[in-house]
């Protein structure tokens, strides 16, 4: 009896269209138009961005917690935090200062804040939390955590003794911290950062330069942000952290350096995938698959550096498991994250507003596509094998062999055919 394919979809969320579970939802609906009886274990992942404390709240039997608090452009926003079935408490801060908040129009990470942030986590300590993990990832902000240390009691103040506005760029006037109204409860709580190791707040690698055009910042303002960060990280560092690297130190810049600030005021910051991807059994459920699919909004250079797809096929590929991504765009040095193969999701030019109104669709049929590929693929090569094996034409030694059929093609001829064309 021929056992079903195994294959794990392990996708992170695509951006402003499908949340993680969506996502893995989407491609297994493809993978299965191809092979119905596959065995499909759906792992959908977060990176400490958008989805990241509703998902831990679902794996651990928690809760969200509804609240409102200040979004990244100063006013109120609906946002939430999450209480996990340990009692601990998820700050996710893409749910209060994220960029999907920002409308396009408006997005200039010079005045964001993260004041939001600080204001969850004193609710979360409110609700009894002493240990919360606050998930950094899809910011829309680029103040270094100052809103967030607002929020929690620190006065930021000019020459002049008045208290700044909120946005990194008003850091460049910032002449003293005064840090005597820090919320207390915080010398008795856990807390612990999420983050991508590899940003850093300042240099040539600092959040500014890397991440500022992406949040809508102009040239002039990435260096005017990229100077207001330095005087940030040395002010910091005088006032709370005498002798600490937070200006290049990993994870200082994540989600806009809110990294810094939160360490500057004691979190701990640990890398992303080491936190949250604690109790999913991860690297035995990739091992036990044929293949490995995973996704994201964008594959490109910054794939390999900290990015869901990256880092499974990282995982995979120490599993000796081939690793198939789809993803929404596809830019230069994507190659470098290490993956067996990688497609759009677009079977052409479409409009991005096409594309986010349509994601599941289109991933979907992108893994029907990417799949009937790799069967095609395979049955080419179990070919080649077969045909080396027969003697030369003419050749009267013995009869031309009969090659039974490979898994994969006896697979394919019992798939369903291909969807028809959609109106």
């Amino acid at each position: 009896m021929n056992l079903p394919y195994r294959i794990a979809v392990a996708p992170s969320g695509f951006k402003e269209s499908l949340s993680a579970r969506q996502a893995a939802e989407s491609i297994a609906a493809g993978v299965l138009r191809v092979l119905p009886d596959a065995e499909v274990d759906l792992i959908p992942l977060v990176d400490g961005g958008e989805g990241t404390a509703e998902a831990l709240a679902a794996a651990t039997g928690g809760r969200l917690v509804p609240c409102t608090a200040t979004g990244p452009l100063g006013s109120p926003v609906d946002s939430h935090f999450a209480v996990l079935g340990d009692g601990s408490a998820v700050v996710e801060m893409a749910a209060v200062a994220g960029l999907a908040l920002v409308p396009p129009g408006r997005r200039d990470p010079g005045a964001t804040t993260t004041y939001g942030v600080g204001e969850l986590l004193r609710a979360a300590l409110d609700s009894g939390a002493r240990r919360v993990l606050v998930g950094c990832g899809d910011s829309g902000t680029s103040d270094g955590g100052a809103g967030a240390l607002q929020a929690l009691g620190v006065r930021l103040l000019d020459a002049d003794g008045r208290e700044l506005p909120h946005g990194g760029a008003a850091l460049r006037r910032l002449a003293a911290i005064d840090a005597g109204g820090l919320d207390p409860r915080l010398a008795g709580a856990e807390l612990l950062v999420a983050c991508n190791p590899y940003n850093v707040l300042c240099g040539e690698r600092g959040v500014a330069r890397v991440f500022g055009p992406q949040k809508g910042a102009t040239p002039a303002r990435v260096e005017e942000l990229s100077v207001a960060l330095e005087r940030w990280a040395a002010a910091l560092t005088e006032a709370f952290a005498p002798g600490a690297d937070l200006r290049t130190a990993p994870g200082t810049g994540a989600s806009g350096g809110l990294g810094a600030g939160l360490a500057a005021v004691g979190a701990r910051l640990s890398p992303r995938f080491d936190v949250l991807l604690d109790g999913l059994d991860l690297d035995a459920r990739l091992a036990r698959a044929d293949l490995v699919i995973t996704g994201e909004g964008a594959l490109d250079a910054q794939t390999a550096r900290g990015k869901i797809p990256g880092e499974v096929a990282r995982r995979a590929r120490e599993a000796g498991v081939p690793v198939l991504a789809l993803a929404g765009t596809l830019g230069g040095g994507a190659e470098a994250a290490g993956l067996d193969a990688y497609e759009s999701i677009a079977p052409g030019p479409v409009p991005r507003s096409h594309a986010l109104e349509h994601a599941a669709e289109l991933l979907a049929d992108a893994a029907e596509r990417a799949l009937r590929t790799i069967l095609l693929g395979t049955r080419l090569v179990s070919r080649g094998r077969a045909h080396n094996a027969r003697p030369p034409y003419g050749s009267s030694t013995s009869p031309r062999p009969v090659r039974a059929p490979s898994r994969l093609e006896r697979t394919a001829r019992r798939a369903r055919p291909a969807s028809p064309p959609r109106s």
